[in-house]
């Protein structure tokens, strides 16, 4: 079964990757951004041996978002992020064909583990499984 898996983070948290300590967490150094890389690429390596990676991808600043949607009166309204009311976001996802909920909650549970400074706030690793068409909605 496909899942996507999914990192949660913060316009605070990308602020903080890029050097600038804020009520959120410290600052991120270039040693912090390299461990960082690091166990993402081994992670990344790992899962694509076992043939469960799909697909993964970081996410950039929320600064380059925009969302489209309509207003009442039926117009496109299109906005630039980031948007002061969204406390989280999402910062990374990988797209995996596993066995199981247990195994791919095990690879949740790796990212987890992801080196940061300290102090940094833990954000959730979210899973989904993704529909094949005739199951829930």
């Amino acid at each position: 079964m496909k899942y996507l898996v999914m990192i949660q983070g913060s316009k605070a948290g990308y602020d903080a990757l890029s050097g600038q300590a804020n009520e959120e967490g410290p600052a991120w150094s270039e040693k912090d951004l390299e461990a960082m890389y690091a166990f993402m690429g081994d992670l990344n390596n790992d899962l694509a041996e076992s043939g469960e990676l799909v697909d993964a991808q970081g996410l950039t600043s929320p600064a380059h978002q925009r969302a489209v949607s309509r207003g009442a009166d039926g117009r496109v309204v299109v906005t630039d992020g980031p948007f002061s009311e969204t406390k989280e976001l999402l910062a990374g996802y990988w797209v995996l064909d596993c066995e199981s909920l247990e195994r791919v909650t095990e690879i949740a549970e790796r990212i987890t583990e992801c080196p940061q400074p300290e102090g940094a706030p833990q954000h959730p690793v979210i899973i989904r499984p993704i529909g094949s068409g005739g199951g829930d909605v």
